[in-house]
């Protein structure tokens, strides 16, 4: 479904993407670990042109969408949920809600997958008419997955999503994660939990110094030195 060739790319002239190659498939779960500094970001950012690319291709369902603007790779078919769930506080939930499905011109639709969104989180629906600001930490990231989910992506990608919030919440959102997937959307998640994200993943890609350095299924959990490095040996 989507296919990255040799991209490289970063910020204001500064490489920190080395010649990535990746594929995510379709109804698939991907994760992406790596330390601090490794372009594990970058990556995702480079798929929704939240970055300067600066050579390489992005191909999803057999079409160059490298460099296409935000609003069009929307409509292709790709959302994104930024770092640190990044709702808008003054605004309602379902205001929220709203506000992702701006570039979406059909009443109808926005209305349908409004509920669709609902259904999925209940929580969401109860507090439609609170303040984002008021919500959760938990709530919060739901509320940003729903923006994105009301898109009706093909692909969403995922920058963190468990970051701030306690073990409990956590366990929910990847849960939540899982069940978006088995719906068919494919998923690509950036995390620093590493374990976890493994563990819903069906492919892995550890990234260093900007480089793929491994990618693989759950055998990587068994990989001794991966183990040590990111699961505390366990």
């Amino acid at each position: 479904m989507l296919k990255i060739n040799n991209l490289k790319a970063g910020y204001a002239g500064t490489e920190i993407l080395k010649g990535i190659d990746f594929e995510l498939g379709a109804a698939e779960i991907v994760a992406i670990i790596g330390p601090n500094g490794a372009g594990k970001s970058t990556l995702v950012k480079s798929i929704f042109n939240l970055c300067d690319i600066y050579s390489g291709k992005i191909i999803f369902k057999d079409k160059d969408i490298t460099k296409l603007p935000t609003y069009q790779l929307i409509q292709e078919g790709v959302s994104y949920v930024p770092q640190g769930r990044q709702v808008f506080p003054n605004l309602t939930v379902e205001e929220n809600l709203e506000m992702g499905a701006y570039v979406m011109g059909d009443r109808e639709v926005i209305k349908r997958n409004l509920k669709d969104v609902y259904a999925k989180f209940p929580e969401l629906q109860e507090k439609s008419k609170e303040l984002a600001g008021n919500l959760s930490g938990g709530q919060q990231q739901m509320l940003a997955i729903g923006r994105a989910l009301i898109q009706d992506p093909e692909i969403l990608l995922l920058d963190e999503p468990s970051l701030g919030l306690a073990p409990k919440v956590m366990k929910e959102v990847f849960e939540k994660i899982v069940e978006i997937n088995k719906e068919g959307i494919s998923i690509i998640i950036v995390e620093q939990n590493a374990k976890q994200a493994v563990g819903i993943a069906h492919r892995t890609y550890i990234l260093e110094d900007g480089e793929v350095a491994l990618h693989g299924g759950k055998e990587i959990l068994s990989n001794e030195k991966i183990k040590n490095i990111y699961f505390g040996g366990r």
